[in-house]
Parts: structure tokens; C-alpha cells; sequence
């Protein structure tokens, strides 16, 4: 197995598994500016290389992500008038590049190649739910619950929340957590569509995803990639276009011999014995 540990998440790999868990439970794993630019390289870099088909982001502790750490951002105290006057000049557009910088964050989850699953447990506030919204499933335990926080500090959400989570449940209920800041419990959710399944407990949830992972991981990974592709391009795309997109691309990219191996290791019930999807080159991945 390997194991590299940063300083707000430890990654595993092992068994064409990647694991992402949040470690700063003390902190309520708050994300401080070391996240924001890790978790995409991390992302990247297991799909660039392909040294995993599936992503499992968990966390640690009685709360999933308390969101953004605001005071990790927090402008150091100008040390004369003159730089406060530029401060105040430059302020928006800085702001500006943070947010382009943080949203980019997570739409690393968005374009990658692999299924990226995310078990939450406890709160999964502001920044958190911004994360979990760019995964491609979400699972909850009985105690969690969802917060679009901004509105309590006096902002607008702008990391992700508003585009994905009008996609994954009614407008209307979206409009009421971003307006007043409530809590969205997990039955809540569950009722909804915004998550998959709730557990009972923690260790059940993580035992419960692991096992649809490695059932993702034991599927051919360019099919795997070819569902994703297509159901994130239909979001976007009318039926027609989408179907033409899909016709095109297994016109391209189908192979026969994964099909043929797929179908043979269901009939002989064992593992598949498919190839891995090959490593990117350049920049595409990254921006794609």
C-alpha cells in the first residue's frame, strides 16, 4: 500500500483504490490554503498516472468539514498608510483570483477520469458541501447534515455550491438553505436525491463505500471513464446532443477485447483483467 501524508488529508492507495481523508479533526478539518492547492495535485496526480480506478474521500472525527478557514486567509495588518491604501484599491480583484483559485480546486474532483465517492459524517458546512457536490456520489451517516454557512457570515457561496446543487435537488429547497442558512439533515438529504445512502455509524459508511469502490474498481476503466464523461457532458448538453456525443465517442474509443473480457469474466464469475486507462500528457488533463 502506498501512504503520503499532507497537512490537511493522508492518501492510500491500495488495490486500485485511492483514499483521501481529511486529518484535522481538531480543526474540525477546516480547509486552510495548503488544502486548496494539494487536493488538486493529489487529484490530478492519481489521474494522470492512472494509479487508481476510484477515489474514496472520508474524514476524521465528529465533523466532516467545518468549510473554509477564513481566519487562515485573513489579510496581515497593513504596515503603512500607503500599503493599505493599495490593499483597498486591489482588494477586489484579489478576491476575485482567490475565488477562480479555490473553485478550480474542486473542479479537479469534476474533471477527473475516476468515480470520486465521499462519506460524510457530522456537519459538512460551507466549503465541505462545496467539495461534496463535485464528487460523483455522497453517503452520509445518520448524524450528518449540510450547510450552505456563507449567508451567516454575510456572503454569497462561490466555491461551487449554487451550479452543482441545483442539478442534485430542487431549486426551491436549494434557495431556502442558501437564504437562511439551515441545516439539511441526512434524511433530508437522502429524500432529495443529494446523497446516496444513509449508515448507521462511521465504520459502517466507510465499510459500505469501500465496498461499492472496489466494485467500481473491478470494472473496465474506460467504461467507468465513458459513464462519466457522458453523464457530466448531459448535464450541460440536450438529450440530442448528448446522444450524438456518446454514439461518437464508443465509435472511438469502445474496445472489443475489454467487452469481450468483461462478458467472459461474468460468465466465468472472477475478476476482469482490463487495461488501465493511460496516463495523461501535457496540461489537458488538468484543464480538460
Amino acid at each position: 500500500m502506498n501512504q503520503e501524508r499532507f497537512e490537511c488529508f493522508d492518501l492510500s492507495i491500495e488495490n486500485n483504490i485511492a483514499h483521501i481523508c481529511l486529518n484535522r479533526p481538531e480543526k474540525r478539518n477546516s480547509m486552510i490554503p495548503s488544502f486548496w492547492s494539494d487536493l488538486p495535485k493529489v487529484v490530478q496526480d492519481i489521474d494522470d498516472h492512472a494509479k487508481a480506478r476510484v477515489i474514496v474521500i472520508s474524514s476524521t472525527g465528529p465533523v466532516f468539514s467545518a468549510g473554509m478557514d477564513l481566519g487562515a486567509f485573513a489579510r496581515r495588518k497593513p504596515e503603512s498608510e500607503e500599503e493599505a491604501r493599495r490593499n483597498k484599491i486591489r482588494h477586489g480583484a484579489a478576491f476575485y483570483d482567490t475565488a477562480r483559485q479555490t473553485q478550480a480546486t474542486f473542479n479537479a474532483l469534476e474533471a477527473c477520469r475516476l468515480p470520486i465517492l465521499v462519506a460524510i459524517q457530522g456537519g459538512c458546512v460551507g466549503g465541505g458541501l462545496d467539495m461534496a457536490t463535485a464528487c460523483d456520489m455522497r453517503y452520509a451517516t445518520a448524524d450528518a447534515f449540510f450547510t450552505i454557512f456563507e449567508v451567516n457570515i454575510g456572503m454569497t457561496a462561490d466555491v461551487g455550491t449554487f451550479p452543482r446543487l441545483v442539478q442534485q435537488m430542487p431549486e426551491g429547497l436549494v434557495r431556502e438553505m442558501a437564504y437562511t442558512g439551515r441545516r439539511l439533515s441526512a434524511k433530508e438529504a437522502l429524500a432529495t436525491g443529494l446523497i446516496n445512502k444513509i449508515y448507521p455509524s462511521q465504520d459502517d459508511m466507510l465499510a459500505g463505500v469501500f465496498e461499492i469502490a472496489r466494485e467500481i474498481a473491478g470494472k473496465a476503466p474506460l467504461a467507468v471513464y465513458g459513464c462519466k464523461r457522458m453523464i457530466n457532458y448531459s448535464k450541460d448538453h440536450s438529450t440530442a446532443d448528448t446522444l450524438d456525443y456518446v454514439a461518437i465517442w464508443n465509435a472511438s474509443m469502445m474496445q472489443a477485447q475489454e467487452m469481450q473480457e468483461a462478458m467472459q469474466a461474468r460468465a466465468e464469475k472472477r475478476e476482469g483483467e482490463f487495461t488501465a486507462l493511460p496516463p495523461r500528457t501535457g496540461s489537458f488533463g488538468s484543464h480538460e
